[in-house]
Parts: structure tokens; C-alpha cells; sequence
């Protein structure tokens, strides 16, 4: 086991390093000072080669070899191991120069994105994504080359292993024949129901707070290893045992800000769940995207939009504001949190929406890393798509194909995680369920304890033992992803 346990060791010095990049990328979206973007991007550069450097070393390679052939591990450390493998072959694949170069491009453009967003500048961010794409499309490539994939599938690999674009294309195109007569229905539904009352502000932004505190409170989050800040665009990041989640407040609506912690809360939830054991090493890690995604997903809208939920919910956030009236009625507050409305924002989008959102994405990013379509046609592609499959256009680029850091984030194969991470949360929430009755009763008394005790048993605590979503999601439910359950979910709480 000698080999083995100085693969742990050297594993160990990666994450390691991983978790000073968590933080300084938090920093970087949250407090660093605009003039210090240069000097983080060397920052992050340098630390992003260096554990490049311990990642592809030869003697892992070496080490791997002889550690598969050790018969004593246990079922744990096989799991290790194969995750130790399949990050080996990942990053040997990519030089170190591409990393550095890619690592660069990323931290230029990313600020450069802030300034291109507020300002309604397309043109402004071009040249900076336009290296960011470049890099990304080279390292897909020789990733693909390694693991014998197309670049394009070699970047979901990346993110969720095993993902295919084949098998999505088939749960895209079923959805995407799916979503505009539901979106139909639902809002011939909703015209003839009385029209939610929105409550008036202003919403004092400490005020705000207090309620999402007091919420990830209820929900588990342990503030004694993570925090709650303020970002542009709301995340889950930072390290191990220290897990940073952000949101953004407006004065006039408390309800953005407050579905954008839940949402970030099921991600931190998942991240202080995992395996104790095991942090700091592959297997230790949560399973993929698409799974971290359902974990946000479950919170935010299988858990928190229900009729349960926001019975409780209610006067709670009534007595925070100091509401009054209809508009504060638990029934009121259900028909507004589950609203339905061809939107332009995709993190402001409803649920039924919400998944249009990114398979337009997924086109694009799709088209785009193939050289199918020019980045500088990407604003009127990005208008296209979204009238054919949201039924609305952006009246800017700012409310369109800029709204988003992931592609200036070098975050590109991602946004399927999305919604397959939404089919996932159904699956689970449906066999959570079944499993604990008592799950949904305790939604209406405020208490997430049985839904969160679940979840730690059968998807944070176990880490990457599983190979893959697929498998984690059969070992948790019985089956592998089906879209009949979230198709069913839909129907069931917007037209039942």
C-alpha cells in the first residue's frame, strides 16, 4: 500500500492548493479592488501551473500503475484510486503553458465581462473572449485527443463524468418539444387565477440579510465553517471546511435575493456534507455538476417554492418587513414564487422557463467550441434562440448574451448541469420522499432536518464513491436520470 499512500499525499497537496485558488477566486468576485486584477491574475496563474505541476508529475503515473495492482484496498480507496486516474489522464493531457495561458485570459476577462455588462458593451468584452474561447477550444481538444472524445464532449467529461453530448442532445430536443405547450398551459392557467400581489418595498438590504441567515440557519449551514457575502452574479466557492456563498440584494424585491441564498445554501450544504474521511483527496469530492446543481436545485425549488414551505414562510417574512394585507397570505406568495413568465434574466428565470434558458446556452457553447458560430454573431444568435424557444427578445446585450460569467469564466460545458441538474433534484426529491414521509410535513413547520439527513446519506456523504451521476442517482432511487419524473413534477405544480 506504500504507493498508494504517497498518492494520498501527493492528492492532498493539489487540493490544497485547489482551496487558496477557492479564495482568491472569491476575492477576486467579491472585495478585490479593480486595480488589483493583474496582480491576482499572476496570482491565480502561477498557483494554477504549480499544481499543474504536481498533477502531471511522472512519478504518479508510476504510482497509479503499481497501486492498481494492490489487492489490499478496500472499496474507499479503489474508488481513490480510479478518481486519482481519471485526474491524472485529465490534466496530463493539457501542457502547463496552456494552463497558464488559459488561467490569464480567464482572470482578464472576467473583469473586463463586469465592465462589458454594465455598460451594454458586446464589443468591449470580444477581443478578451475571444482568447478565453481560444484557449478553452485548445485544451478541449487535447483533452478530447487523450480520453477519445469530441472537444466539446471532452469539456462536459470535465464537469460531469460521463456526460455525453449525444445523450443530452435526445433530453434537450424531448424538453425542448416539451416546455413551449406546458409554458402554454401554465399560462393560460394563470389568466384565469387572480394575479399575484407582489409586496411593496422599500426591503432594507440588512434586513434581507438577517431573513437569508436565518434561513441557512434552518437549513443547516454551519457558520462556523463558511460565510454569507455579496457578489454580482450569486456562487457557492471558496475551500474546504470555509465555504463562501454570495447573493445580490435590491431594495425593491427581497424575494431575488433570498431564492438566490437557498439556492447557493444546497450547494454550501453539499460541500460541508461531504465525507470527512475523505477531504482533501478525488473520492472526497462531490460527484459532478449535474449533481452539485440538484443539491441547489432541491433547496430552492422542490423544497422552499412548495405549498409547505411557504405556508411557513410567510408570516415569518411578514414579521421581518413589517408587511401587511393580502399580499403577505402564504396562497398569495405561493402563485408569486411559483409564477410562470417568458423572462429575459436566466438566475431570475421560474422553473418552468428556466431549463429554455440553457438549452439555448448549450446550443450556442455547443456551436460556438466546434466553429459553427463566430463569437461576434453570438449576440444575434443568442436574440434568435431566445425568441424561438422563451418567446421573448432582449432589448440589449446586457439583458442578453452578457448576463452570464461562465464563458468569460472559461466555465464552458457547464451549463447542461443546469438542467440536468433540475431532473436530478426531482428524481431525489420524489424518492426522498417516498423514503421519509415525515420530510414534507416538517417543510410546513420550517424544519429542512429530515430532507437535509437524507441527503447527506445518500448523495453528500458519498463523495465520488459512485463512477458517475447516473450511478450515484440509481444507487439513491432506484433508476437512472428519467425525464418523466421532472416532466411530472412540472405538471403537477403548475397545472395541478
Amino acid at each position: 500500500m506504500t504507493a498508494y499512500r504517497d498518492l494520498e499525499r501527493r492528492t492532498a497537496r493539489v487540493a490544497a492548493i485547489g482551496d487558496a485558488l477557492g479564495i482568491l477566486g472569491w476575492d477576486t468576485q467579491t472585495i478585490m479592488p479593480e486595480g488589483s486584477n493583474e496582480a491576482r491574475a499572476e496570482q491565480t496563474a502561477t498557483l494554477s501551473v504549480l499544481a499543474h505541476e504536481l498533477a502531471t508529475d511522472p512519478r504518479i503515473g508510476e504510482l497509479l500503475a503499481e497501486a492498481e495492482g494492490d489487492d489490499s484496498l478496500d472499496a474507499w480507496q479503489r474508488a481513490n484510486l480510479r478518481e486519482m486516474r481519471r485526474n491524472y489522464v485529465q490534466a496530463t493531457a493539457v501542457p502547463a503553458d496552456l494552463v497558464e495561458a488559459t488561467s490569464k485570459a480567464v482572470s482578464v476577462c472576467e473583469m473586463v465581462w463586469r465592465g462589458a455588462r454594465a455598460n451594454n458593451d458586446f464589443a468591449a468584452l470580444l477581443p478578451s473572449l475571444t482568447e478565453v474561447l481560444a484557449r478553452v477550444r485548445e485544451g478541449a481538444e487535447a483533452k478530447g485527443e487523450a480520453l477519445g472524445l469530441s472537444p466539446y464532449d471532452a469539456l462536459l467529461d470535465e464537469h460531469d463524468p460521463g456526460a455525453r453530448a449525444e445523450r443530452i442532445d435526445v433530453v434537450f430536443a424531448d424538453l425542448a418539444a416539451f416546455l413551449p405547450g406546458l409554458i402554454g398551459r401554465v399560462l393560460d392557467k394563470q389568466a384565469g387565477e387572480p394575479a399575484p400581489i407582489r409586496p411593496q418595498g422599500p426591503f432594507p438590504v440588512e434586513t434581507q440579510k438577517a431573513l437569508g441567515v436565518r434561513m441557512m440557519e434552518r437549513m443547516g449551514f454551519d457558520f462556523s465553517r463558511g460565510r454569507l457575502d455579496v457578489s454580482l452574479h450569486p456562487f457557492c466557492g471558496g475551500a474546504t471546511d470555509d465555504v463562501r456563498i454570495t447573493t445580490r440584494y435590491e431594495e425593491d424585491n427581497f424575494a431575488n435575493a433570498l431564492m438566490g441564498v437557498l439556492h447557493e445554501t444546497g450547494h454550501a450544504l453539499y460541500e460541508q456534507g461531504r465525507p470527512r474521511a475523505w477531504l482533501g483527496q478525488p473520492v472526497g469530492q462531490a460527484r459532478g455538476m449535474a449533481v452539485h446543481e440538484s443539491q441547489s436545485l432541491i433547496m430552492e425549488m422542490q423544497a422552499s417554492r412548495s405549498a409547505e414551505l411557504l405556508t411557513w414562510l410567510a408570516p415569518v417574512a411578514r414579521e421581518a418587513f413589517g408587511g401587511e394585507g393580502p399580499a403577505w397570505e402564504a396562497a398569495n406568495l405561493r402563485r408569486l414564487y411559483t409564477r410562470v413568465e417568458r423572462g429575459l434574466i436566466r438566475v431570475n428565470a421560474d422553473e418552468v422557463t428556466y431549463p429554455a434558458h440553457v438549452i439555448l446556452r448549450y446550443r450556442l457553447e455547443k456551436a460556438m467550441v466546434a466553429g459553427d458560430l463566430a463569437l461576434a454573431d453570438l449576440p444575434g444568435a443568442w436574440n434568435d434562440g431566445m425568441a424561438e424557444l422563451v418567446g421573448v427578445v432582449p432589448p440589449d446585450d446586457r439583458q442578453g448574451c452578457l448576463q452570464d460569467i461562465h464563458w468569460p469564466g472559461g466555465g464552458w460545458g457547464y451549463f447542461p448541469s443546469y438542467t440536468l441538474g433540475a431532473m436530478t433534484a426531482a428524481q431525489l426529491f420524489d424518492a426522498a420522499r417516498k423514503a421519509d414521509p415525515e420530510i414534507v410535513p416538517a417543510l410546513s413547520r420550517g424544519e429542512f432536518a429530515p430532507l437535509v439527513a437524507w441527503l447527506r446519506e445518500n448523495v453528500h456523504g458519498t463523495g465520488c464513491f459512485h463512477a458517475s451521476g447516473d450511478e450515484l442517482l440509481t444507487a439513491a432511487t432506484g433508476r437512472p436520470l428519467d425525464a418523466s419524473v421532472f416532466k411530472r413534477h412540472l405538471e403537477t405544480r403548475y397545472l395541478g
